[in-house]
């Protein structure tokens, strides 16, 4: 098959939805099918490159300022220098299927394109392109924006959510009474060596734990903080933060307001390997994400055996459960939240039998599955 993939968001740009997409689409290139990204550009990475067997194409939209926030306008004028771009590629050759990620911005692109050239379009939804409470403009409670997402949802050949919360929010906010596959987010088996708390400059003596994500205000890191600080009553530990993202500055006033410099631990954005060494160096993961339309990074954590310990709205229902994975806890319930983690930490025998689950159950997510669903999917969308 020959596959155009529209995202507006790609590695090394972006979040959790341009991972997902890189990984699928180089699976599914591994397989001998062909795959053309039209993205955006960002500071000095090439126009155009082939990775992975990819090839990546990359829009000069106006004021990408930053590699993991999309501004306003930036997303805006993807969708014109996209559709042009499609048209050019278009010009030269044939694809069989169009796999759009995000109902916006990318979606009226991807929809344009399978419209005007009768190419059937997969519309890829990851969660916050539909449903973000934590935004003051989020596309469920905004007017425009509303629209533009049902129109997407309803025209699209094929909708893939990536969870049961994503498709229940899909239906609840926008009327779609329509198929919407689920298909859960996946990663790479862990190849990256280990190494020790020395080496990294991790104390041997404390419980390290780990989060990670990109510093919004969805992740909701100032729970983690009052958290962190009422269990340094009774148990010595360091909070571990990876990511980076607009709002830094104020979780760095919020730890100095906690006193929690010795405690925590801000990393900035890091790389595949250097996360995979925190977190195999860590005894828990921990999220306290107002929101998760799936939450990739819990499997990232599970991959290295960790118990792990969120609230419980979003898509990581559908893979997290109370004692085998770790715990849920009700949003926003700090002190439960608390005690979970302290009655985790005091029982070794029952952080063994979670890692040892975890460990395994995690192989039913890795990517190999997860393309092999999409490429169903794109057939029957050709067919």
């Amino acid at each position: 098959m020959n596959i155009l993939v529209i995202n507006y968001e790609y590695p090394p740009i972006g979040g959790g939805g341009g991972v997902i997409c890189k990984d699928i689409s180089e699976e599914i290139a591994s397989k001998g099918h062909r795959i053309t990204v039209v993205t955006s550009h960002y500071a000095s990475l090439p126009e155009q490159e082939i990775l992975n067997g990819v090839t990546v194409i990359r829009l000069p939209v106006a004021m990408r300022g930053k590699k993991d926030v999309a501004s306003f306008l930036s997303m805006i004028t993807y969708v014109p220098l996209c559709i042009r771009k499609a048209a050019s590629l278009l010009r030269r050759e044939r694809y069989d299927v169009i796999n759009t990620h995000f109902a916006i911005p990318s979606g009226p692109a991807g929809q344009y394109v399978s419209d005007k050239y009768r190419i059937p379009n997969v519309l890829s939804i990851h969660g916050g392109d539909i449903f973000d409470p934590s935004k003051s403009l989020s596309p469920h409670d905004t007017i425009g924006l509303k629209q533009t997402v049902r129109k997407m949802l309803k025209k699209a050949d094929r909708v893939v959510a990536q969870s049961s919360d994503t498709k229940s929010n899909a239906e609840k906010y926008y009327g779609v009474d329509r198929k919407i596959d689920i298909v859960p987010l996946g990663i790479r088996p862990n190849t990256h060596s280990t190494k020790s708390r020395q080496d990294l400059g991790l104390p041997a003596d404390k419980y390290v734990f780990s989060t990670i994500g990109r510093l919004v205000k969805r992740k909701n890191i100032e729970d983690l903080l009052h958290i962190i600080k009422q269990i340094q009553i009774s148990t010595s530990s360091v909070l571990l933060i990876m990511g980076d993202g607009p709002e830094k500055d104020f979780i760095e006033t919020r730890i100095r307001d906690l006193r929690l410099e010795g405690a925590v631990r801000l990393l900035g954005r890091v790389s595949d390997e250097q996360k995979y060494e925190y977190l195999n160096a860590s005894d828990g993961y921990l999220s306290t994400a107002i929101h998760e339309g799936f939450g990739i990074v819990f499997l990232e954590a599970m991959e290295c055996g960790l118990p792990v310990i969120s609230y419980d709205r979003g898509g990581q229902r559908d893979f997290l459960e109370n004692g085998r994975t770790g715990y849920l806890v009700e949003l926003g319930n700090k002190a439960e939240f608390a005690s979970r983690l302290v009655e985790l930490l005091e029982s070794p025998s029952l952080r063994a039998e979670i890692r040892s689950h975890n460990k395994e159950y995690v192989k039913e997510f890795y990517i190999e599955s997860v393309a092999q669903k999409y490429l169903s999917i794109f057939q029957e969308a050709v067919a």
